[in-house]
């Protein structure tokens, strides 16, 4: 294990104020030089001194445990003045000094949008997160999220099903994955994106920690995109983030009756700009032009598949009303929703049929 790397394990778990230690990184951005202008000037100015005092200040084991987790597979610890620090979360407001890595670091610096939203998703919402993750990181785009039930892992498994990257920001040391029944999918991140954290190994779940992390979410990424927030959803302090971040804010809306989208809908009335699609995320960044990829809707062929979607709603829909307003046989629309299930148009639900996109 180098000697830079025990430094930074060392900065991160020494009881130094932040703002000594980023000090000493503003005028000696070497973590061992730094590291020792601190440890002198303690020496200095404490009543106490030698290793009983330091001992207190740092915790050598705690050290240890994070050298020693470090030296597993595709582990890293990153310091905001290694080259490989993500450049756009350096310039947020008291970016972590220090980094955890697990997976693929070079995604750190690549393209990345945020995708975050209700943990208890409707089947739209999950479809729809899922969707646009799979649009964008289909174009080579990472697609940042937090791990968490519902909207999160929908964007998540949308960037692996494209074949993409995806990052995900964790609220707890990258020993623990939170929530429990998410660590499949935590491992199949590591493999093959990348799992971050600002914590150490050992630290578990702590409700502060999830603002914290949120920061990162937006920090990291150009865009954050929120999918069925409610009035007070957590995802609302990622979009404040991104905003105060000075990046863009995208919301997709929702029904008008659900309160799961009120959240959503109060950031469109603040400014954030309305999405349906993953296309037109990378179009309100100026990283696409839809000119070339969109046909003209009278151009295309419409026929009783058509019919069927077209009278399914992005709301459970009764088949009957499917059939009255397709004006099809409940035998014909059956046989076609079968066909529109495979093609993941539709999905069926509790109370009939929704539409996904």
């Amino acid at each position: 294990m180098g000697k830079t790397t025990r430094a930074w394990a060392t900065l991160a778990r020494a009881s130094f104020p932040d703002g000594v230690k980023r000090a000493a990184l503003s005028r000696y951005p070497d973590p061992e030089k730094a590291l020792d202008a601190i440890l002198e000037g303690v020496e200095r100015k404490g009543a106490e001194k030698g290793p009983s005092r330091l001992g207190r200040l740092i915790n050598e084991r705690q050290v240890e445990q994070d050298l020693k987790w470090c030296e597993g597979l595709k582990r890293s610890i990153i310091g905001i003045t290694d080259s490989i620090y993500p450049a756009l979360l350096k310039e947020i407001s008291s970016p972590p000094l220090v980094l955890y890595g697990e997976g693929e670091l070079g995604l750190l610096n690549r393209p990345s949008v945020a995708i975050v939203g209700s943990r208890k998703p409707t089947y739209a919402g999950a479809e729809i997160a899922e969707t646009i993750a799979k649009d964008i990181a289909g174009r080579g785009v990472v697609i940042v999220s937090g791990l968490a039930h519902g909207v999160d892992s929908a964007a998540h498994q949308g960037a692996i099903a494209a074949q993409g990257f995806t990052i995900g920001v964790c609220a707890t040391g990258l020993d623990t994955i939170y929530p429990k029944r998410n660590e499949r999918l935590g491992s199949r991140i590591a493999e093959t994106g990348l799992l971050l954290s600002e914590f150490p190994v050992g630290v578990g779940v702590r409700r502060h920690h999830f603002p914290q992390r949120n920061r990162i979410i937006s920090g990291l990424s150009s865009g954050t995109v929120v999918i069925e927030a409610a009035e007070r959803s957590g995802s609302l302090i990622t979009a404040g983030f991104a905003a105060d971040q000075g990046r863009e804010v995208f919301a997709v809306p929702g029904s008008v009756y659900s309160p799961a989208s009120r959240g959503s809908h109060q950031l469109i009335r603040d400014g954030a700009c309305l999405v349906e699609s993953g296309m037109q995320v990378l179009q309100g960044l100026g990283w696409l032009d839809l000119e070339a990829h969109v046909k003209d809707a009278d151009d295309l062929p419409r026929g009783p598949s058509d019919a069927v979607v077209d009278a399914v709603d992005f709301a459970p829909t009764p088949l009957d009303q499917i059939a009255d307003r397709s004006g099809l046989t409940m035998a014909e629309v059956s046989a076609i929703l079968i066909e529109m299930e495979c093609q993941q148009l539709i999905r069926a639900c509790p109370g009939g049929y929704v539409r996904l996109r």
